[in-house]
């Protein structure tokens, strides 16, 4: 793959630029950079035809220029005409306008308006000599970046066409026909230099090219993690029957189900990579805590990762009331003698369950036989960590698990080389959440309502968007919200935020889960990790700023006791529709699957499966929401192929090969060099 730099005129500086724009240094990412949209000037009428507000391509000739009044802020304007009638062309900077002489033949290409009943064409987008090149009929507008010129990258994106070899065909003929899709080359030329404005089908079959890349290598990665060697883990079941007999409460059915997958890859001869996944409140801590003992029941040990402390710790406390055996924690806080216990009970196997954070994988982090890994909220550390936590032990299984129901589309993204299972129903004793919507204009009801819960001794959460006022943005903030409810409340008003130093966030939980503060002012630094079963009410303030997945995993912080729940919605008094049907559908049902799939509608992949978040190259050439069809077909091509030729030795599993080099999926191929 040649890069951008051999391409003519591309020196440092422009590198650099295409660079920050493509997001790659290779002539491929270049044609990978797609217009965002398109300009249609094959409209070339005359000036008597011309429609204003409409974009027209004149052949036009010079007559004469009008110099704007000195000291006036009056364009420079250049009369053209084609015989059907006179125009002017305005310019702003003079030396756009003094190389036009009178009698020059041109073509000028830009918006048409009416200007004091003269066709007006302010700062044309293209003027060039009537024998020169031609306008494009149809421009394509890349997103770039400040500095790069369109036309320069036109210049780069047209020598990189040049550039495509001969190439296999990797798809089958009968899709492409079926589809109607050209060839790969075809469709890049359709998008970088298009002569008509191209249909959706052009994008469409590179979005599978790239969807395909993408399926290919997350099924490779499933099938070497399953095919690795591992252990089987079988116990008696006495530690488990302990447990529940502790927790007081049965499995629910869907918990028995999903257990029984996990008991099936734990006592497999090979490596489990499962991803756990399960609405709020659907007990997934539980399934977690029952595999983990069944490692325990096996003589080996096991470590669940939370990705922050205050999680890990409530992770902790969790499995130390259920648990027969000893449940270590380790963390950055946790040092000195507490931290040199935890160390040697790890080293000699006298501490078989331990729950932490990233710390429990460091450099000097030493088991005596770890066999099983269980990450929680998986999504917060990245899908390369994903594959390495199990390095401290021997032939490791992975347990994964995640509170964010996960929509179809991204199951297939973001976590396509796992085994999934699905927690559907929540425990016994989980209470309903009343959800209502209310304008903030009604924020003097709220109190009073609120005051009236307090009487009653019940612990509300109120939820900010922001930490601090920022300039010109109308919303409240966590602490203004603070002092605001304080003056009202008194002392049992608490806050938590981001900004707080660890210790004193953690001591604000803390002091709110013991009942010494019943009111706490928080941000969404309570969305995952605070059980606090007394608290029954969830107020969440400019509710429309949040998605729809966080407002539920907010919500979820109450019901979790034996009182009635209330979650209430505070949201600007002028809602747009989008918006309010937003709210709406939280206000109306709590079912995690179908609110996520909405969610992911409104708002698209986004970040979600990129660089950032998940460790994944981002999508460049799909959008998995508008291609969500394509998605689906990619996985089923995808796992026929694998099936049919599993070294990709045939002509299109060489083909494909190819293919996974350009999308930049070179790891699995050298994971099928290694096998």
């Amino acid at each position: 793959m040649e890069p951008v730099a051999s391409l003519h005129g591309v020196g440092a500086r422009r590198t650099a630029l295409i660079t920050r724009a493509t997001g790659g240094t290779r002539v491929i990412d270049v044609l990978f950079h797609l217009p965002e949209r398109f300009i249609d000037r094959s409209d070339c009428p005359s000036i008597a035809a011309a429609v204003p507000g409409e974009i027209a391509t004149l052949t036009v000739d010079v007559v004469t220029h009008r110099k704007p009044e000195p000291g006036t802020r009056q364009p420079w304007r250049v009369q053209v005409t084609d015989g059907t009638g006179f125009a002017e062309l305005a310019f702003f900077h003079n030396h756009q306008a003094r190389s036009y002489r009178p009698g020059l033949k041109i073509v000028v290409s830009g918006k048409v308006e009416r200007f004091r009943d003269t066709l007006t064409i302010t700062h044309p987008k293209y003027i060039q000599p009537a024998d020169g090149a031609a306008v494009p009929a149809i421009e394509p507008v890349w997103p770039l970046v400040a500095d790069l010129r369109p036309s320069d990258f036109r210049a780069v994106a047209v020598q990189a066409l040049a550039k495509i070899p001969e190439l296999p065909e990797w798809h089958e003929t009968r899709l492409l026909s079926r589809e109607r899709w050209p060839g790969f080359a075809e469709a890049l030329r359709a998008l970088h230099a298009p002569r008509v404005h191209p249909d959706a089908s052009v994008r469409a079959r590179l979005a599978y090219d790239e969807l395909l890349a993408h399926q290919i290598a997350v099924l490779w990665v499933r099938t070497r993690e399953r095919a690795r060697a591992g252990r089987p883990l079988t116990g008696d079941g006495t530690l488990r029957f302990q447990a529940l007999a502790r927790f007081g409460h049965p499995l629910t059915g869907s918990q028995t189900q999903v257990l029984a997958e996990i008991d099936a890859d734990l006592a497999a001869p090979s490596r489990m990579l499962r991803l756990l996944q399960g609405d709020v409140g659907s007990g997934k801590t539980l399934v977690a805590v029952m595999a983990m003992l069944r490692a325990a029941e096996a003589g080996a040990q096991s470590a669940m990762m939370a990705p922050t402390e205050t999680l890990a710790r409530q992770h902790h406390r969790t499995l130390t009331k259920i648990s027969p055996v000893p449940v270590g924690l380790l963390t950055g806080s946790v040092k000195g003698v507490a931290r040199r216990n935890t160390l040697l009970g790890l080293q000699s196997g006298r501490i078989p369950l331990v729950v932490g954070t990233h710390a429990l994988f460091q450099e000097g982090v030493a088991y005596r036989d770890l066999a099983l890994a269980v990450i929680d909220e998986q999504h917060r550390f990245g899908v390369d960590q994903r594959l390495s936590l199990g390095s401290k032990g021997d032939a490791t299984d992975i347990l994964v698990m995640t509170a964010t129901p996960i929509p179809r589309t991204l199951l297939l993204t973001q976590w396509g080389e796992m085994a999934v299972s699905r927690l559907s129903e929540k425990p016994a004793g989980r209470q309903a959440i009343r959800t209502s919507l209310h304008s903030l204009a009604t924020m003097g009801d709220v109190t009073d309502a609120l005051a009236r819960a307090l009487g009653r001794g019940d612990q509300v959460f109120w939820v900010c968007p922001m930490v601090a006022e920022r300039e010109l943005v109308d919303v409240a903030a966590a602490e203004a919200r603070y002092r605001t409810l304080r003056l009202r409340f008194g002392d049992i008003v608490g806050l938590a935020h981001g900004q707080l130093d660890t210790e004193v966030r953690e001591r604000a939980l803390a002091r709110f889960a013991a009942g010494e503060t019943r009111l706490l002012v928080a941000t969404t630094v309570i969305e995952v990790g605070v059980d606090v079963p007394a608290a029954s009410v969830m107020v969440v303030e400019h509710a429309e700023r949040f998605g729809l997945a966080q407002l539920h995993q907010l919500r979820g912080r109450v019901g979790r006791g034996a009182a009635a729940s209330y979650c209430l919605l505070l949201h600007e008094d002028a809602l747009n529709e989008a918006a309010r049907r937003r709210l709406v559908l939280l206000r109306d049902t709590e079912d995690g699957f179908v609110i996520a799939d909405e969610d992911f509608r409104i708002r698209g992949g986004g970040d979600l499966m990129g660089r950032r978040q998940s460790g994944q190259p981002g999508w460049r050439l799909a959008d998995p929401v508008e291609h969500d069809g394509l998605l689906q077909m990619a996985s089923r091509d995808a796992a026929h192929l694998l099936e049919r030729d599993p070294k990709l030795a045939s002509p299109r599993g060489k083909a494909i090969r190819l293919l996974l080099r350009m999308f930049e999926r070179g790891a699995a191929l050298r994971t099928l060099a290694s096998g």
